[in-house]
C-alpha cells in the first residue's frame, strides 16, 4: 500500500466524511473503531480496511497497529476518536471524568505511541487531532471541556517532541458539527450555522498533505458560524 492514512473513529459521522476525502485524494484508509455494524459497512467502501480496535486500551492499540504493519506504513493518522457527556461541576462523577479521559485522551496518545515510531522510521508523517471550541473558549461541560483541552496541549507538546523526526502535530478544534445526533437536539437557527462534516473533513485533509509542510504545533479553528 504506497499511499494511506490512519483514521481513528472511522465510522462516526466525522470519521466517514474523513474517509471519504481522504479516498477521493486517492489514499487507502485504515478504518479504526469500536467493532459493530458502522464499521463493517464502511469497510465495504473499495479502498478501505477495517480493524476492530479498543482504543482506550494501550495493549489493544498495539495489536491494532500490529495489523495495520501488514497493510504498510502510513503517512498520516487522523485521530478522531473521542467522547461527549454534558454536565456542570455539580453532576461530575468518577465514571463520567475517567470514560472522557479515556476516549478522548488516552486514545490519542496510544495511537500517538504507536504511530510515532513507524512514521518516524519511514521518513516522517503528519497526525491530526480532534479538540474542540470549548476545550479554549466559552461555556461547557466541565469534564468535557478539560478532557478536550488536554487533547490540544498534547498536539502542542507532541508536534515539539516528534519535530525532529519529521513528524508534523496538529489539532483542529469544531464547535457544533452538523450530524443527524446533534440535529436531534439543535434549534433550527444553530442547525443553520453548524459545520459539514465534509467542510472539517477538508481542512484535516489539508493538514495531512505536503502543501500543510510548514505547519505544526497549530490549532485551528472550525467553527464557522457555530
Amino acid at each position: 500500500m504506497e499511499r494511506s492514512v490512519v483514521v481513528t473513529g472511522a465510522a462516526g459521522a466525522l470519521g466517514r466524511a474523513v474517509v471519504t476525502e481522504f479516498r477521493g485524494r486517492g489514499l487507502e484508509v485504515i478504518a479504526l473503531d469500536r467493532a459493530g455494524d458502522p464499521l463493517d459497512e464502511l469497510g465495504k467502501q473499495d479502498g478501505v480496511h477495517p480493524l476492530a480496535v479498543d482504543l482506550a486500551d494501550r495493549a489493544a492499540v498495539e495489536e491494532g497497529w500490529a495489523a495495520v504493519d501488514d497493510l504498510g506504513t502510513p503517512s498520516s493518522l487522523v485521530a478522531l476518536a473521542g467522547g461527549f457527556a454534558p454536565g456542570s461541576l455539580a453532576d461530575l462523577d468518577a465514571d463520567t471524568l475517567d470514560g472522557l479521559w479515556q476516549s478522548n485522551v488516552s486514545s490519542l496518545l496510544w495511537c500517538c505511541q504507536a504511530a510515532a515510531p513507524r512514521m518516524a522510521a519511514a521518513g516522517g508523517g503528519a497526525i491530526v487531532a480532534v479538540g474542540s471550541k470549548t476545550a479554549i473558549s466559552g461555556q461547557a461541560p466541565v469534564a468535557h471541556a478539560a478532557s478536550k483541552a488536554a487533547v490540544v496541549r498534547v498536539a502542542e507538546v507532541l508536534a515539539e517532541e516528534l519535530r525532529p523526526q519529521r513528524i508534523r502535530v496538529n489539532a483542529v478544534l469544531p464547535s457544533v458539527i452538523d450530524t443527524p445526533a446533534n440535529r436531534a437536539w439543535m434549534s433550527a437557527d444553530l442547525a443553520a450555522r453548524a459545520v459539514a462534516p465534509a467542510a472539517i473533513a477538508k481542512v484535516i485533509a489539508f493538514l495531512c498533505s505536503e502543501d500543510a509542510a510548514p505547519i505544526s504545533g497549530a490549532s485551528v479553528p472550525v467553527y464557522g458560524d457555530a
